[in-house]
């Protein structure tokens, strides 16, 4: 007898600290009909939270709490939540940086690692995050992607900020500028441009390979030793070694122009050296349309390209399109069983 096809797996989306807009874009984004049809959607979360923030929004959805991710977001109106993490209180303390708000995220993440390494679910999709409620809760991780990578044990990973119109990876990341500097070496540079390979390689099946640009760090690339070094004697041998290898590398390009010639279309992606030098020019073009992707991770990671933005949480007026589109990248890089 012939088995029927099992269910798609959900992506796990989790709700983000509950004293931001994670909620409220959170159910906004699961209403909408514009996320995508064929991925039914897991939230890992504080079913009270949601329901108060479908309240908010005007959401018409009903929140119901599941115990497995099996034959989750196959319901039409209907939100069905994990629920994991500390108790929350029923009011709330919108908009303020708090330990225990710090603590309930972190655990839906956790969740959500739990679940992805299981191959429960597809894909995780994060909403954002506090640090300073993480640091409050005794948490110390800079970023999302700090806390996925030890959660789930991975020493080589990059994250790569992307719209429709650049794709940029960032070999630095949460760290001051100083000691993001100090921390460029050659091997630090070249796995960034091989992550990035294999990202795009991936994603991007047979074809030609990707062409990978990599920014300087100095004004000019260095201008040939004359603005500083590192240029010279980190970013390009790591460029060469990556063509020896034969990726598609070039640089280091004069970071002033080489984000607008990936976003003409001579490059498939920049590599960039440090966190404002890559995503200012991301952002620039619309937080509402970047999408944060994790590269190295044993599963798929996307997530908003914004913050908790404390000062509209609990108006109901946040913009989810952002989480749109990283529901929409979550489903078309995670596999379909």
């Amino acid at each position: 007898m012939t088995r029927p096809p099992r269910p798609p797996r959900p992506l796990a989306l989790t709700m983000g600290d509950p004293h931001g807009i994670g909620p409220e874009i959170t159910v906004k984004a699961c209403a909408d009909p514009r996320r995508p049809a064929a991925a039914p959607l897991l939230v890992i979360g504080d079913p009270g939270a949601l329901a108060r923030a479908c309240r908010t929004t005007g959401t018409r959805l009903q929140v119901r709490t599941v115990r497995t991710p099996a034959g989750a977001g196959r319901t039409p109106g209907v939100l069905d939540v994990l629920a994991e993490g500390p108790a929350l209180p029923a009011d709330l303390a919108l908009g303020t940086v708090a330990a225990g708000a710090g603590a309930a995220s972190y655990a839906y993440v956790r969740k959500g690692v739990e679940l992805a390494l299981a191959g429960d679910v597809r894909a995780i999709v994060t909403a954002p995050i506090n640090k300073e409620a993480l640091r409050l809760a005794g948490l110390p991780f800079p970023g999302h992607t700090e806390i996925l990578a030890e959660l789930s044990h991975t020493g080589r990973y990059a994250m790569m900020m992307a719209n429709d119109e650049l794709r940029i990876v960032l070999v630095t990341v949460h760290q001051s500028l100083r000691t993001a500097i100090d921390a460029l070496t050659v091997a630090r540079e070249l796995d960034t441009v091989r992550l990035t390979h294999e990202a795009l390689r991936s994603a991007g099946g047979a074809g030609r390979g990707p062409r990978i640009a990599v920014a300087g760090l100095n004004p000019h690339a260095g201008e040939n030793g004359l603005f500083g070094r590192e240029d010279l004697d980190v970013i390009a041998p790591a460029v060469r070694a990556a063509r020896a290898e034969g990726i598609d590398a070039s640089g280091p390009w004069p970071a002033d122009t080489v984000f607008m010639r990936a976003r003409a279309g001579e490059f498939d992606a920049v590599v960039a050296q440090y966190h404002d030098q890559g995503l200012i020019p991301v952002k620039y073009l619309g937080l509402e349309h970047g999408v944060n992707i994790t590269l190295g991770l044993p599963f798929v990671r996307t997530s908003v390209d914004h913050g908790t933005a404390f000062d509209l949480a609990g108006t109901g007026t946040a913009d989810h399109t952002s989480l749109l589109t990283a529901l929409r990248h979550a489903a078309e890089l995670a596999p379909h069983a």
